[in-house]
């Protein structure tokens, strides 16, 4: 039996969004007929989070809409296991970009358990571009605190968000 997965999740904490999560989101859209991404609440992030979970939506919504290939992504808050968000949505499988190794190592762990809670929710992993190899949103959170230039590294959206929060 041949089954074709029709809708797939992009999840993340998006603190903010990058342009390696469009990147990501982007390609992932090209394999899928409908991509999500799903913007997670993430209570235990140490420290928190810099936007809130509304500002987060509202910022990765910025982003894709003018991101051609990733226009017509829908982009929704997720609160509780991504398996549920999972089965709420209809999606059959969940993507996650990766730059390093220890990107590897900490979504090998999260897709083992993911598949323990549910077999039928396929993991999918798209590589990072090289010129986003390097990139996180702790970086260019970090550097925005410092007054920093982040416009090479976030949607326009984004950078002015960061500004006006570390201004």
């Amino acid at each position: 039996m041949t089954a074709i997965i029709e809708h797939a999740l992009v999840p993340g904490t998006f603190d903010p969004i990058t342009f390696g999560h469009v990147d990501v989101v982007r390609r992932a859209r090209r394999i899928f007929p409908h991509v999500t991404v799903a913007v997670a609440e993430s209570l235990g992030k140490r420290g928190g989070t810099t936007f809130t979970l509304d500002e987060r939506v509202g910022l990765a919504r910025e982003a894709l809409a003018v991101t051609p290939g990733a226009e017509d992504v829908a982009v929704l808050p997720m609160t509780g296991l991504l398996v549920d968000f999972a089965r709420e949505q209809r999606a059959g499988a969940v993507v996650k970009g990766l730059r390093a190794m220890t990107d590897f190592e900490y979504e090998l762990q999260q897709a083992d358990l993911n598949f323990r809670l549910d077999p039928d929710l396929e993991s999918i992993f798209i590589m990072s571009a090289p010129q986003y190899g390097y990139l996180s949103s702790s970086v260019v959170r970090q550097i925005a605190s410092f007054g920093g230039d982040v416009s090479e590294f976030v949607p326009p959206a984004v950078a002015r968000a960061l500004a006006g929060r570390f201004s």
